[in-house]
């Protein structure tokens, strides 16, 4: 399933190994990154144009991580899952103008829609709960469209949308 995805500076990827490898038995996080919303599979360039009309005016925006949290019944996959915490009220605008285009998916969208980045999941994953990090605040400048198979960018909007 493709997404739009904000990509994390490399302030944040650090931050993220960094806690991940502090983990003996919980599966690291490769390719850090945060799903603003989560595309159907439709035919990919009918997709991507629904969802630039849906950026339209969209401006660069802020976006701050704070800390550590977990979530520990996650709708898929192992648990726990520790992730970065991530702040963004313009992050939030985005997620809904891209759910009135696209369904929310259950579990993960609408009012369950959580900004992270993930760190790593299953194992002694929660142990990173009690780490305290510094805050790494930028500016989003562009936001991609992710394949999460292949774990890269397809292709990117550039802010103002």
């Amino acid at each position: 399933m493709y997404s739009v995805n904000v990509p994390v500076p490399r302030e944040v990827t650090r931050l993220a190994v960094g806690l991940a490898s502090t983990c003996i038995t919980a599966d690291q996080r490769r390719g850090h990154t945060l799903v603003a919303k989560r595309l159907p599979d439709d035919r990919f360039e009918a997709m991507t144009r629904r969802a630039r009309e849906a950026l339209e005016g969209t401006p660069p925006f802020a976006a701050r991580v704070t800390g550590v949290d977990l979530f520990r019944d996650p709708p898929s996959g192992k648990a726990p899952v520790a992730y970065l915490e991530v702040e963004s009220p313009e992050l939030y605008r985005v997620h809904r103008d891209l759910c009135e285009v696209f369904d929310p998916v259950e579990g993960f969208e609408g009012d369950e829609y959580d900004p992270h980045v993930t760190i790593a999941r299953g194992g002694d994953a929660a142990d990173l709960l009690h780490e305290e990090v510094d805050p790494v605040e930028w500016t989003v400048e562009r936001l991609a469209f992710w394949h999460p198979g292949r774990e890269l960018e397809v292709e990117t909007v550039a802010l103002p949308a």
